[in-house]
């Protein structure tokens, strides 16, 4: 789950997420950056304790004392709120698992095949290589280098959306990874987005001119990608 959708379902409005967000993966990250406490954005730390050392420090910067003070705590807000998320999303996949697991209304079948699909698996992973043939946004087609991908995160679809062919892209590791993070999504053509907080993308290989091809059934869960999980603080 990324940190955009943690702060929605938190149960704050969608211009808080975005506010935070937009602190803590812009001015923050270029903050600690630029005083060499960090190599890029905040958004490469997954560890609870090492970003909650990182962050007393980050709170000890006098840039970030003025423009906190001149904004009513709202970037001490957003550093409190990315620990929280940091500490929740630690035991993430665990918990899907368990819950699965504990959930008497599921058959046997049903959780073997849930369970495979939340780690990349099974009949899910299978009908996009069958789908796809290979990478979505490269072509590249060495299955075992290829990443089964939920488009709409797999812990916001109900148990038809998680199996369905239409809610998955087939990627190369560097695309999955951006793509999950929220550092690109596609457009309604399949053209990419690149978010403004991903640095360096052509250092991994990722530019403005890949794009995948789409049927209509795939429109849907990638504008929830767009509208949830992509960094876009544009507007």
């Amino acid at each position: 789950m990324t940190f955009k959708r943690w702060i929605n379902i938190s149960g704050l409005s969608p211009s808080s997420a975005k506010k935070y967000s937009s602190a803590v993966f812009g001015s923050i990250s270029k903050w600690a950056k630029v005083a060499d406490l960090v190599d890029s954005s905040l958004i490469e730390i997954s560890d609870p304790q090492e970003f909650e050392n990182l962050a007393e420090k980050i709170k000890q910067l006098p840039i970030f004392i003025e423009r906190n003070e001149k904004g009513n705590n709202m970037y001490s807000s957003a550093l409190n709120k990315y620990y929280e998320y940091l500490r929740d999303a630690s035991n993430e996949l665990e918990e899907d698992l368990e819950n699965i697991i504990a959930d008497s209304s599921y058959t046997k079948t049903d959780k073997i095949s849930l369970i495979k699909s939340r780690v990349g698996q099974g009949e899910f992973r299978n009908r996009l290589l069958s789908f796809w043939k290979g990478c979505a946004a490269t072509g590249y087609k060495t299955p075992s280098m290829l990443i089964a991908s939920h488009i709409k995160p797999w812990r916001d679809s109900d148990n038809r959306e998680r199996l369905d062919t239409y809610n998955g892209l087939l990627l190369a590791p560097n695309l999955d990874k951006a793509f999950d993070t929220g550092f690109i999504s596609f457009d309604s053509k399949g053209k990419i987005l690149i978010s403004d907080v991903f640095e360096s993308p052509k250092m991994l290989g990722i530019d403005a001119h890949m794009k995948i091809t789409l049927k209509n059934a795939h429109q849907r869960y990638l504008e929830y990608h767009r509208n949830v999980v992509f960094l876009d603080f544009s507007v």
